[in-house]
């Protein structure tokens, strides 16, 4: 199997993804894989770590992905390189679900030693003012949304 990137120390959270080589825009490069669960088990999963992570005054690290309305992927495990992939608001990558599978796909082309970063895509709905983003790219709107909530952000906090 071509591997695309490598795991390192990143500036943004903890370990990212980091091309190896120069990446083409549109190109696979990792599929996101673990455990295959219900939505109810995978909530589940969600908010324990949430609220373990508030309870610690730490960040979360849920790796639950919506794979559609029925089921999640739980990619906490030792396999899934692809959880290291940092948030940004200005991102490289985006995902995309390909027969029933999860892959990170190239939305530029990327040069070698980039880290590797997409947009988590949260709601605005959930409590979003809790998932405080440490993109630093010059696009940041300061907390970890999905692009269609940024102007509802806009509005609250005066930007």
């Amino acid at each position: 199997m071509l591997l695309f990137w490598y795991k390192k120390k990143s500036r943004t959270h903890g370990f990212g993804l980091f091309a190896n080589k120069n990446i083409k825009k549109n190109q696979k490069i990792i599929q996101y894989i673990g455990n295959k669960i219900s939505k109810k088990e995978g909530d589940r999963i969600a908010d324990k770590h949430l609220n373990l992570a508030k309870k610690n005054k730490k960040n979360g690290q849920v790796y639950i992905f919506e794979l559609n309305k029925r089921f999640d992927i739980d990619g906490n495990v030792k396999e899934n390189y692809a959880k290291y992939i940092n948030h940004s608001c200005d991102p490289n990558c985006e995902v995309e679900i390909i027969n029933n599978q999860i892959w990170i796909i190239a939305i530029k082309n990327i040069k070698k030693n980039n880290e590797l970063t997409y947009n988590y895509g949260y709601s605005y709905d959930t409590d979003y003012y809790e998932h405080v983003c440490k993109c630093g790219s010059k696009k940041c709107i300061g907390y970890i949304l999905d692009e269609d909530s940024w102007d509802k952000i806009k509005k609250n906090i005066n930007l």
